[in-house]
């Protein structure tokens, strides 16, 4: 009976509760690690962001009846992928509406032209009869 207890034995009172305590820790950490998403750590919202901003500029181009390799020049730095997207998507929801596009206009240099604001000159007439105070 005179038995020296080792902390590792297999007959030992904690083996049970360290072969447990493992396998709640892998467990917990397989837990902690599937919900990585829910901490931020998933994808970059900017990322998400500029790829549906590069999809609008597609579809704007389809609308102004431009070609997608005039498109991929002016909007140069931008996801040429998702400029295709978008030009693709506009391209089958006009066509499937039947809508013409809107040509735009540009001047060689590549930026539009404002027009000169128009100024209106309103002239009021100058009423006759002023009021009188006692």
């Amino acid at each position: 009976m005179n038995q020296k207890y080792h902390p590792h034995s297999a007959s030992s009172p904690f083996s049970c509760c360290l072969f447990m305590s493992r396998h709640l820790l892998i467990i917990f950490m397989a837990m902690l690690l599937s919900a990585c998403d829910m901490l931020g750590l998933g994808p970059d919202p900017r990322i998400a962001q500029k790829e549906a901003d590069a999809k609008a500029v597609g579809a704007a181009c389809r609308n102004g009846l431009r070609s997608i390799e005039d498109c991929y020049a002016l909007n140069k730095g931008v996801n040429k992928a998702s400029i295709y997207a978008g030009w693709l998507e506009m391209d089958a929801y006009m066509r499937e509406n039947k809508l013409e596009g809107q040509r735009s206009e540009i001047n060689p240099s590549g930026t539009a032209q404002p027009e000169a604001p128009v100024e209106e000159i309103i002239n009021e007439p100058k009423s006759k009869a002023k009021a009188v105070t006692h």
